[in-house]
This record gives structure tokens, C-alpha cells and sequence, in this order.
């Protein structure tokens, strides 16, 4: 191994695998703040660490990156000045979460009968997603994914249930539970019923 890669933490203190970009800097997009800090030597204070456990494939699986919803978060880094937010670039849960909304409520939007042209968008906007998402460990583990399971865009409820079935792919390569997928459309379309949505 050499020098300079046997000094890089290989885990963080979150307990996840530290992702490196080629370059062999720690990549922030594909790690959490906490996690980013640790391996670029930045030291934090004494900070609500979430104990999250390391799964045989290292980063807990496939596009792990885009897992959202519960479990443990990062403490949001955010000052004020002048008036506007100063946050931090986002971590991989922050953009994990961000995209899953963003997917699963263009699914509850998709139309119940598309023409082929919507189907043909939706499919070349899944694998332009795949291949431009932000955290490259992320996007190689969602290419994969949608070789092995092309997305289903004939119908809207197809959709969302192929796109919920991804997302908990994910949820369990993490050790969160997985969402019924019967309750998509509750979830992120018409809500649950209880005038809260």
C-alpha cells in the first residue's frame, strides 16, 4: 500500500466507509460532514456523532448515497449573515434525502397514462441522473441498479413503485427498514389522510 493512502482513515467517526475521489482526496458529496471533516483533518467539536454500522460492503452498499428519509442526520452547519444562509456544500445524507424527494415526488407528477415520449424522457432523465449524481460512488453503484432493473415507466403507478423498490434497496443495505410500497401514493402524492398534508 502506499504512503500516502495507509495515513487516510479508512472509516470515519460515523462508522461509514470514507469515500476517496480519484485524486485521493476525501470526496464530500459522497461523505458525510462529519465524516469529510475527520479525513481532511478538520477538527470538530465534540459533535453529536451517529453511530451507523459498518456493513460488509463498506459504504453500505449500492448507491448508498441516495438513501434518505429517518435515521441519524448530521447537524445541519448553517450561520446567518446579511440576511442569508451561509450552509455548508451538502453531505451525502443531505443530498441523499434532497434527491429522494426530488425523484419520488416527480413520480407522484408523473402521468397515469404517459405517451411514449414522457416515457422516453423519464427513461433518459433516470440515466442522466445515474450518470451526473453528484457523488460519483453514488451514481456508479445507480447505473448499476438500473441495468439490472431498467426503470418501469408505463404507468405512474409503475413508476413509483419501481422507484420505491430502489430506495429500499438502499434502506436495506443501510439496516433501515423498508417502506411498504403500497403506500407510495400516500407517502408522496396524496397524503395520509389525516388533514396534516
Amino acid at each position: 500500500m502506499a504512503e500516502d493512502s495507509s495515513s487516510r482513515p479508512e472509516y470515519g467517526p460515523s462508522g461509514r466507509k470514507i469515500i476517496y475521489d480519484e485524486d485521493g482526496k476525501p470526496c464530500r458529496s459522497c461523505n458525510t460532514l462529519l465524516d469529510f471533516k475527520s479525513a481532511m483533518g478538520i477538527s470538530t467539536p465534540s459533535s453529536n456523532t451517529h453511530k451507523s454500522s459498518k456493513s460488509a460492503g463498506g459504504m453500505m452498499g449500492a448507491f448508498a448515497g441516495l438513501a434518505a428519509g429517518g435515521g441519524a442526520q448530521t447537524k445541519p452547519n448553517t450561520t446567518t449573515t446579511n440576511g442569508y444562509s451561509k450552509d455548508c456544500p451538502p453531505d451525502v445524507e443531505q443530498l441523499g434525502r434532497s434527491s429522494w424527494t426530488l425523484l419520488h415526488t416527480m413520480a407522484a407528477r408523473y402521468p397515469e397514462k404517459p405517451s411514449e415520449e414522457t416515457q422516453k424522457d423519464m427513461s433518459t432523465f433516470i440515466g442522466l441522473f445515474a450518470k451526473l449524481y453528484p457523488c460519483w460512488f453514488c451514481a456508479e453503484d445507480f447505473q448499476k441498479h438500473i441495468e439490472t432493473s431498467k426503470p418501469k415507466v408505463q404507468t405512474q403507478e409503475e413508476f413509483g413503485k419501481w422507484l420505491c423498490d430502489a430506495h429500499n434497496e438502499v434502506n436495506v443495505k443501510l439496516g433501515k427498514e423498508k417502506f411498504d410500497c403500497n403506500l407510495w401514493k400516500q407517502r408522496w402524492k396524496d397524503g395520509w389522510g389525516d388533514d396534516r398534508c
